[in-house]
């Protein structure tokens, strides 16, 4: 089974429609798929729903399809840095689905392991309980959280074989793997591809056997928050 595309419209073709929910990998603005993103911008769906720890920034990530109004909701934690976003938020242009860090990253990753809800005690006795499931366990009150199952998910890696075994940089790391394990379909751009056998069994990141597609291409590398000194 091929797995490499030439490039990002091609690794998407089939599986773009409006109203898909799509995981999206990217810790601030290190590991985003920017690529894929592009691509999606471009083919002009919309009322899209993102599951991604954040909303990237204005001009980059997933702020580049706020600007174009293709996203309906986001289902996030860390939404700073991004002007638009909070406009089209306070306006009541754009749906919010706040998830505290860890139980976003837990609710990717139970889905992809086929786990459809647990229970966390994160969130006990706030907002983010609303509505939930309550149910103690030894003494102690934990909230029932549902996996997040996918349409796509669009995930940026290192290094992969042709297989789609990937490796991932520090914190690129963070969130593209759960990301990467929730979708039906998962389509992975990285900066490098290898031959199958090359890389270290023990050094991968995400197995092969849950991406579908894969694409080679340049990327940015941006800094989100530059802090420097003065000579002394």
């Amino acid at each position: 089974m091929n797995k490499i595309y030439p490039n990002a419209a091609a690794a998407l073709d089939g599986l773009l429609s409006d109203g898909l929910l799509i995981a999206a990998g990217g810790f601030g603005l290190c590991g985003i798929p920017e690529l894929l993103l592009a691509a999606i911008r471009e083919s002009g769906v919309k009322d899209l729903t993102f599951a991604s720890n954040n909303a990237g920034v204005d001009d980059f990530g997933i702020g580049i399809l706020l600007q174009t109004k293709q996203v309906k909701k986001m289902i996030s934690s860390y939404v700073g840095e991004n002007a638009e976003f909070m406009r089209q938020y306070l306006s009541g242009e754009l749906e919010i689905e706040f998830n505290p860090q860890g139980t976003l990253a837990e609710r990717m990753r139970a889905a992809g392991a086929g786990i459809p809800g647990f229970y966390t005690k994160t969130g006990v006795g706030t907002v983010i309980a609303d509505g939930k499931e309550h149910k103690d366990f030894n003494g102690q009150t934990y909230i029932l959280e549902t996996g997040i199952f996918a349409d796509v998910s669009i995930i940026k890696a290192w290094k992969a074989d042709t297989t789609g075994n990937l490796i991932f940089r520090k914190t690129a790391r963070n969130f593209n793997v759960p990301a990467g394990m929730c979708g039906r379909v998962c389509v992975a751009e990285v900066e490098e591809i290898v031959p199958a056998g090359s890389l270290d069994p023990d050094h991968i990141h995400l197995p092969g056997i849950y991406v579908h597609r894969l694409i080679q291409g340049d990327h940015e590398k941006r800094i989100e928050q530059r802090t420097t000194r003065k000579k002394a």
